[in-house]
């Protein structure tokens, strides 16, 4: 993976496209709500948050550690949130897509849906990537049913995994999808 590359991804609903200090006005339109926090270990709920989050999303881009796209809701022309592929090893042909947030308007709206689709594919079928992985708090049910809907299977939980920002130690389930697994998600997708 070619992390100074340019990779647009898009469909009829979305465009995924790098992230860029550019992002910041409009991500601040949709960001600073608590409850979309609720269950990240990252947060951008206030104005310094999200710049350094958007700073530490180039400087990881730049070392090759996590490419984090903005989100763009075709049908209203809106930037709708971010999502990152991390984790990545070119070993081993696999990678993580996570990282995402999507402001309150957008939830619930198929646009993750249609995202993760997007970077399924370009992870399967451009990248020739063997495993993608997910995972997220064991809590939080929305994403766990959201992965499931997408055909991730669940692998497991690493208990008190992770410190939160309200000091509460998450338990993390993560979650895959396989190259061989792939073309059947995909179809039952279109």
């Amino acid at each position: 993976m070619n992390f100074s590359e340019k990779i647009i991804l898009e469909n009829d609903s979305v465009l995924l496209r790098p992230l860029t200090s550019e992002d910041e006005l409009s991500l601040s339109k949709i960001a600073f709500d608590a409850d979309i926090w609720k269950y990240t270990v990252m947060r951008a709920s206030d104005p310094i948050e999200l710049k350094e989050f958007i700073n530490s999303a180039i400087e990881d881009r730049e070392k090759d550690l996590r490419y984090t796209f903005t989100i763009i809701d075709k049908s209203s022309d809106e930037i709708a949130g971010s999502t990152s592929y991390g984790n990545v090893s070119i070993k081993d042909k696999r990678l993580e897509i996570g990282w995402t947030w999507l402001g309150k308007k957008f939830m619930g709206t198929g646009l993750n849906k249609e995202c993760k689709f997007l970077l399924l594919q370009y992870a399967f079928e451009h990248l020739k990537f063997e495993r993608v992985e997910f995972k997220t708090d064991f809590l939080n049910n929305a994403a766990r049913r959201a992965l499931e809907k997408i055909g991730a299977k669940a692998e497991g939980i690493l208990r008190s995994h992770t410190l939160m920002h309200d000091g509460r130690r998450r338990d993390t389930i993560y979650y895959s999808i396989l190259a061989d697994e792939w073309k059947s998600i995909k179809n039952l997708s279109l």
